[in-house]
């Protein structure tokens, strides 16, 4: 079982919310969805007090979505920069290794990577973290963050901290459900 879960990460594949829903229904009590998910210090704390005495698993019931987009996220941007430190080691212009075929898209207008910005934001209910532009786009940190910018100061979009992580959230009023 746990071979299966360090293959999974090391071979880049994003974190399943069906595996990590698995291990938590299997293996809730000792913690092993926290450690898949990289959160190693709560998982000892599951491992040691079993499960926070059954209450941590039933709240991870309800937790457990954000905290795998969370580790998506975190190994996107870990991949990225990774990436972009190879590539500066090489020498090569580009901030990010793209194929070929992306390569000459490169250059798209930034009305295009707006609209890339936009849908990005509709799936994740409205709110983008700069790091899910980066998801969605391909393109550097810099470049979206400086797009998101562009798009507040022009009255599209109001910029938060998320309440739980203190991330930079970009919201998107007219995408968020109404209350």
């Amino acid at each position: 079982m746990l071979s299966l879960m360090m293959s999974e990460h090391e071979s880049g594949a994003p974190h399943s919310k069906g595996f990590a829903y698995l291990l938590l229904v299997l293996f809730g009590f000792f913690g092993i969805h926290r450690f898949y998910l990289g959160r190693p210090g709560t998982g000892l704390l599951y491992m040691l007090t079993g499960g926070l005495c059954g209450i941590g698993p039933l709240v991870d019931l309800f937790l457990l979505p954000g905290m795998v987009d969370e580790a998506n996220m975190k190994h996107a941007a870990f991949q990225a920069l990774a990436e972009k430190r190879a590539l500066r080691a090489l020498g090569s212009p580009y901030p990010l290794a793209l194929p070929p075929a992306q390569l000459a898209s490169e250059h798209e207008t930034p009305e295009k990577m707006r609209i890339k910005l936009v849908q990005a934001a509709a799936q994740y209910g409205g709110k983008l973290s700069v790091t899910q532009g980066v998801m969605a786009t391909g393109k550097s940190f810099e470049d979206i963050e400086r797009a998101l910018d562009d798009m507040v100061k022009s009255g599209y979009v109001d910029v938060t901290n998320d309440e739980n992580t203190g991330v930079v959230v970009y919201n998107f009023g007219q995408l968020q459900p109404s209350s």
